[in-house]
């Protein structure tokens, strides 16, 4: 496959062609996740019709994924609507009856434990001695205001000391351990318990961070990260059912599964886009006139288009952006794909015949009492079950039956999904049984989990901003190519969504939906008067 040079003299435009002949421009979406659906649904609802969507998997929904086990629905990927006030995703499942069936309980604006807002967390020790309830909310309200002081960095401008690094982990760390420490009214084995339990928290704020250990979040940019007012829901249903909504009115025809994208080429020259259309199937939609995008798939089939919007996560263009942009990315924006965070964060569902837990338990959570001092949570590979922070129960039992929800980040993440069900099973049940005491716990009828890490075309749960990086970089990752000041180029040949690239709701569902619609409304602005848009343009 020829490579595409720069043409900076080509007055070969495809936005001129377009305003006077009037040609749709073709436009390829790359990732059916809510990001490429939404942005595809948008498009087409303003008139544009010459939209294709490339799919690497045999499934829509990206990083969605809705399993049906038994007669209930389990959710490997997004679980949660993150605030109800505003939010784009809450507003579409409300409007479409998805919301119904929410119990009370399945509504929290809780930060540890969101799958119930009623119960009480079970704080167990590797002893197996569950830690007395007034210790634990004691811990927790100290917790809570070293929190609020990592948001004061960025949302307040004040200056990160040396000796935080940075980091959230670090400094949360340094400051809790010397509130604890200079308690006078604690004893000794109280203070020893309350920095079992701080590792334990930071080990939860990493499986909701999807960072290998809040070691590595920056503490300057954590502010940064702005939380819908209202609580967390999920859907009865299925997350899928968000999904599914946006792709319902996009034709068949525009959607193309098991499609993976090999290379990109942007800013072709004239005579570049004939010759590689030349290598491509003789498909005549594709050949009425060059463009300045080629987009070469794995099968070997080749799609010119005027404009690409690239959706894939921030994991994949890690691995792959070297190969897969030619020209490769400009520096900055290459730096910014390497300076950002993501990580692995997987549920392990446990289903049991018989509840072995109370009645008010929410959730066990696990703290380890010989990690008081560890100063790094990242274990040797043998060890790796040491990073699962606990187990919620999921409610209502008249839906789920007896079913917890395990959680692990990190490498350690990928090493659990290098191994099979048994171990897995067999692993969990000792932990359950070490840290409840309880030596009658059977194993799980059936288990399932997650393997983000491990998919190629995903590579990670969602982003982060990592030491080092700021939502500078985010903006960065999300400006199109050409940049702006290559005045001679065709514009917006390549665009950028996905949660990654929102700068305040990175990391979340309705940060995705919104990056989506944010790059189809560039292109409705750039063709706004080549042709009449059907529907008026949605508010943002």
């Amino acid at each position: 496959m020829q490579s595409c040079e720069i043409s900076s003299d080509s007055t070969d435009d495809p936005l001129s062609r377009a305003l006077h002949r009037h040609r749709q421009p073709r436009i390829v979406v790359i990732g059916a996740g809510l990001a490429g659906l939404a942005a595809t649904k948008t498009l087409l609802e303003n008139g544009f019709t010459n939209v294709t969507v490339l799919e690497a998997s045999d499934r829509i929904g990206g990083r969605v994924q809705s399993i049906q086990h038994g007669k209930t629905t389990l959710e490997l990927g997004a679980t949660w609507i993150h605030g109800a006030n505003g939010n784009p995703i809450y507003h579409l499942a409300e409007e479409n009856g998805l919301l119904e069936h929410t119990t009370e309980e399945e509504r929290s604006v809780g930060r540890i434990s969101l799958y119930a807002k009623n119960g009480v967390a079970h704080y167990q020790t590797n002893s197996g001695k569950r830690i007395p309830k007034d210790l634990v909310e004691e811990f927790s309200d100290l917790y809570n205001e070293v929190y609020e002081l990592t948001q004061e960095f960025f949302q307040n401008g004040k200056p990160v000391g040396a000796e935080s690094q940075n980091s959230v982990g670090i400094f949360t760390r340094d400051v809790l351990r010397k509130k604890i420490m200079l308690d006078p009214y604690d004893s000794e084995s109280t203070k020893k318990l309350k920095l079992s339990m701080l590792q334990q928290y930071l080990k939860v704020e990493s499986c909701e961070s999807s960072s290998p250990s809040m070691d590595e979040v920056s503490l300057s940019e954590f502010g940064e990260w702005t939380e819908i007012p209202g609580a967390h829901h999920v859907i009865p249903v299925g997350f899928i059912k968000v999904v599914e909504i946006l792709a319902q009115d996009i034709p068949s025809r525009v959607l193309r599964l098991s499609k993976p994208v090999r290379r990109i080429h942007w800013n072709c020259s004239s005579q570049d886009a004939e010759d590689i259309s030349d290598q491509a199937d003789h498909n005549q939609d594709q050949r009425p006139s060059p463009s300045p995008v080629c987009l070469e798939c794995e099968d070997a089939e080749c799609l010119l288009a005027d404009h690409v919007i690239v959706t894939a996560s921030l994991g994949f263009l890690k691995k792959a952006h070297e190969t897969l942009f030619s020209p490769g990315l400009p520096q900055d924006k290459a730096q910014a794909v390497q300076k950002l965070g993501i990580s692995t964060t997987d549920k392990i569902f446990l289903e049991f015949a018989e509840p072995f837990w109370s009645p008010e338990c929410n959730s066990i959570q696990f703290v380890w009492e010989d990690e008081a001092q560890l100063e790094s949570q990242a274990y040797p590979e043998e060890l790796w079950y040491r990073k699962i922070c606990s187990f919620d129960v999921l409610y209502p039992p008249e839906r789920y039956g007896h079913m917890l929800s395990g959680w692990i980040c990190g490498e350690e993440a990928l090493r659990m999904e290098r191994c099979d069900d048994e171990t897995v099973a067999e692993i969990c049940t000792e932990l359950l049984r070490q840290f409840t005491g309880n030596q009658n716990i059977p194993k799980p009828r059936r288990i399932l989990r997650s393997s983000w890490g491990s998919n190629p075309y995903i590579r990670g749960s969602y982003s982060f901003t990592q030491v080092g990086s700021s939502g500078r970089d985010v903006e960065r990752l999300a400006e199109p190519l050409p940049y702006i000041k290559n005045t001679k180029a065709p514009p917006l040949q390549v665009l950028f969504a996905g949660e990654a690239t929102h700068r305040k709701y990175y990391s979340t569902t309705h940060g995705a939906l919104l990056s989506g619609q944010r790059e189809a409304n560039r292109l409705i602005e750039l063709y706004q008067y080549s042709f009449d848009a059907e529907t008026t343009k949605p508010n943002i």
